[in-house]
């Protein structure tokens, strides 16, 4: 025996030999039906959650003399007891441990990081005019749901070609209801303006029924349809008409070239896993009506598996009964196609079939075009994770120049950037982003909605939002003081913090953070320069003597690493800003002013005619109106004449 098997078999030995969990007597009394069990630390917190078609065989192999690989090992060393609940089958036992993994969340088990719901293209009912449009969520309304879509920019493409081919409207019910005139989009050729009467409900019912055919995949179908209406048009002397059948009868032709039909034009989902070290990648490729409608990459995070085909049965599980069961039926289509061939196929077969209430075949061995898919997919995952992990390497190797640039003893581990964004002083909005070695932090992100401060008060809303970030954080701290391991808090706490603005802004930052007693932070101040142009910034850092001047040379990675955090922070900052100034202008001024309610609003309407002559009354006129009391019309006039 070699000293490094010697030396792993004396580390399985002492995790067996260690006081903390007593393997033997657990799995002595342990069922050997099938089941799901839970492994727990010495909190009592779940660190995995696993199902078994045999509870004590699968639990009795994490105990072994000898084979454990070193993740493995990690795991077991922290065991302090184990939970089981004996099921009927091992089909309940794996929807039982995907609903547990999904409310737990155990750090052993493998983490989608994306957990929304499936998209769908949706066609409404109730409208004599339906409309499509992108949807996310509970699918009990009265519509009709074509999907599920891998992602919301396949939606959105599939939502375009519709527009261009059918005209079926895709504006919200709420503008289609306020239009007097015609929109752009039918200006351009987009819609047939419904809205105003310019197509009668019988045409429109026909485009809605060709859009339906075409998203169910009957292209063949709608294009004979089409045909033969157009024939009918030809005959009744309605060549204008017929012109425009034809012209939609060639664009699905071209369409059906670009999107070639493999096979039998029926559903399948396409998934390859591959692993290199500690990095994972699942390719899921999703073909509808035999068209490959789009595709999508994961990056799983899985501590214990040691194979593609590990990682895979696990994804698999958590991707299509991550919804409990909600979505399975339209989401889990009749065949899924992987790669690498899956152990304990039967089960996990048997599991979604059951949750989608019908047959669900799980292919690894196929041949001709599903072949062809299957190569295209692990393609497809070998690309993606060499492209992932040469974007971690070099955002790692970033972060090291920036520790150098920066001259620091360590390197930092989390960078977080705040900035400002609003429209006049309108609707302000701070926004926080974080980066790590991994990349962005997106779960860590936040946005703060400035309130009670002069609108255009940049420094005032810096404050207010640092110091609703820091003193919470500083707080959590506190409190773990007299803990033992407080690390898991404290990694919350930036190395840097980066301000989007000059000496005005960081000067707020300093203040604040003094006012926190968190530990030392390093803060940068990154302001645009003269000309405002990327690459010409100037850096600003603060001292115990004061703001400095940061000279970072303009080609360095270190400065494109502060300029992409930066960029960040803006983006993130602007959505968050245009989306509340968006709700803002949705609502009436009428709706904002404190203590008039609806019936009073529609008195209001009722007297004058509409809100511009409610802004031109004078407040004598408010109090003439039933409802209205002189002391509310002095309100209602100094909130609509306040700015």
């Amino acid at each position: 025996m070699t000293d490094e098997k010697k030396n792993k078999a004396a580390d399985t030995k002492a995790v067996m030999d260690a006081p903390l969990f007593d393997a033997k007597s657990v799995l002595a009394v342990m069922s050997q039906r099938p089941g799901v069990y839970r492994m727990l630390d010495t909190e009592g917190e779940v660190l995995y959650v696993g199902k078994a078609r045999n509870l004590k065989k699968r639990v009795s192999n994490y105990f072994r003399a000898s084979g454990l690989d070193t993740k493995t090992m990690a795991l077991v060393s922290h065991i302090a007891a184990i939970d089981v609940t004996v099921t009927n089958s091992e089909t309940e036992a794996l929807l039982l441990e995907q609903n547990l993994i999904k409310k737990l969340k155990p750090p052993y088990n493998i983490q989608l990081r994306d957990d929304k719901t499936y998209p769908y293209i949706m066609l409404t009912h109730k409208d004599a005019y339906p409309r499509l449009a992108f949807y996310r969520g509970s699918r009990r309304r009265d519509a009709t749901f074509f999907g599920p879509y891998p992602s919301a920019s396949a939606v959105r493409e599939s939502l375009s070609l519709l527009q261009k081919v059918f005209r079926v409207r895709q504006c919200e019910d709420s503008y289609f209801r306020n239009r007097s005139r015609p929109c752009l989009q039918y200006q351009i050729g987009r819609c047939t303006a419904p809205c105003v009467g310019y197509i009668s409900p019988a045409d429109y019912a026909l485009d809605v029924q060709d859009a339906s055919l075409f998203l169910q995949g009957r292209s063949d179908t709608l294009i004979q349809s089409l045909g033969q209406r157009m024939e009918q048009k030809a005959g009744a002397l309605e060549y204008e008409q017929a012109a425009r059948i034809r012209d939609k009868i060639s664009d699905l032709r071209r369409i059906q070239s670009q999107q070639v039909i493999s096979g039998d034009g029926s559903d399948a989902d396409v998934l390859a896993a591959v692993l290199e070290g500690a990095y994972t990648c699942v390719h899921v490729i999703v073909i509808r009506g035999g068209r490959i409608i789009g595709s999508r990459n994961f990056f799983p995070k899985d501590k214990l598996a040691e194979t593609a085909a590990d990682l895979l049965a696990a994804f698999i599980a958590q991707y299509y009964l991550r919804d409990g069961g909600e979505l399975a039926a339209a989401a889990i289509p009749a065949e899924i196609v992987v790669f690498p061939l899956i152990r304990e196929q039967k089960g996990l077969q048997d599991a979604l079939s059951a949750a989608a209430g019908k047959a669900v075949s799980l292919r690894g061995n196929v041949r001709g075009h599903r072949a062809r898919w299957r190569d295209l997919a692990l393609a497809n995952a070998q690309q993606a994770i060499q492209s992932h992990i040469n974007n971690r390497q070099s955002m790692f190797k970033r972060f090291e120049l920036l520790q150098s640039a920066l001259g620091l003893d360590a390197l930092p581990q989390r960078i977080e950037c705040f900035d400002i964004s609003h429209t006049m002083g309108e609707s302000t909005v701070a926004a926080c982003v974080v980066f790590d070695h991994n990349g962005p932090l997106k779960s860590d992100y936040r946005r703060y909605n400035i309130e009670g401060i002069q609108g255009g008060d940049d420094y005032a809303a810096m404050d207010q939002a640092l110091t609703r970030r820091y003193s919470k954080l500083s707080s959590q701290l506190q409190a773990l003081q007299d803990e033992e391991d407080p690390s898991l808090l404290a990694s919350k706490v930036p190395d840097i913090l980066l301000i989007d603005g000059g000496k005005g802004q960081l000067a707020q930052a300093i203040d604040v953070l003094q006012g926190c007693q968190l530990p030392e932070i390093m803060l940068i101040g990154i302001a645009k320069g003269i000309s405002r142009r990327a690459g010409q910034e100037t850096l600003f850092v603060a001292t115990a003597d004061g703001m400095q001047e940061l000279a970072i040379p303009g080609h360095s990675p270190a400065l494109h690493l502060l300029q992409q955090v930066r960029d960040e922070a803006h983006r993130f900052a602007i959505t968050g800003h245009r989306q509340r100034r968006a709700k803002t202008r949705q609502q009436s001024p009428l709706e904002q002013i404190p203590g008039l309610g609806p019936s009073r609003r529609r008195e209001l309407l009722k007297y004058f005619g509409g809100q511009q002559e409610i802004m031109r009354a004078s407040e004598s006129d408010l109090a003439r109106t039933p409802g209205i009391s002189k002391k509310l019309a002095a309100v209602i006039y100094e909130s609509l004449h306040s700015e």
